[in-house]
């Protein structure tokens, strides 16, 4: 089965994104990355609930993204895999990922699903609706 543009759009967003956080947490790239690039693909009425299970809207998320730029110093990384397409209707898409994060050699792994609609003005050509995450198991 062929992936449809949609979910290649998504699944780049999804890339893209990760590899933006890891720029902007770290105090060696934070000031040449572009902070309005996040801002851009937050969609309006964004919702994402973390694995704490909290509920953050979009201004609280953009809010905590810039408020911790610069908190690495070269020891933060993100991995990301196992993107999937969930649903798609329409201009609409969910997918599944795994993100692994490394923090100070603290590992953590996290299962997410996300919900995408099509945007011409954002990067990748989608910006982010909803975001869940669950924590999973790490084999150290």
């Amino acid at each position: 089965m062929s992936e449809s543009a949609l979910f290649i759009r998504a699944r780049d967003e999804v890339v893209s994104l990760h590899e933006f956080f890891v720029a902007w947490y770290d105090k060696n790239t934070a000031d040449a990355t572009d902070f309005d690039r996040f801002a851009k693909v937050m969609g309006q009425g964004m919702l994402m609930i973390p694995p704490s299970g909290m509920m953050l809207d979009r201004d609280a998320v953009v809010s905590y993204v810039r408020d911790n730029g610069a908190t690495f110093d070269g020891d933060y990384a993100i991995e990301i895999g196992d993107v999937r397409p969930a649903w798609e209707a329409g201009n609409m898409i969910v997918v599944t990922y795994v993100e692994k994060q490394e923090r100070r050699g603290v590992k953590t792994a996290r299962r997410a699903s996300a919900l995408f609609v099509e945007s011409s003005s954002a990067p990748n050509g989608v910006e982010w609706r909803h975001l869940h995450e669950t924590w999973l198991q790490t084999a150290e």
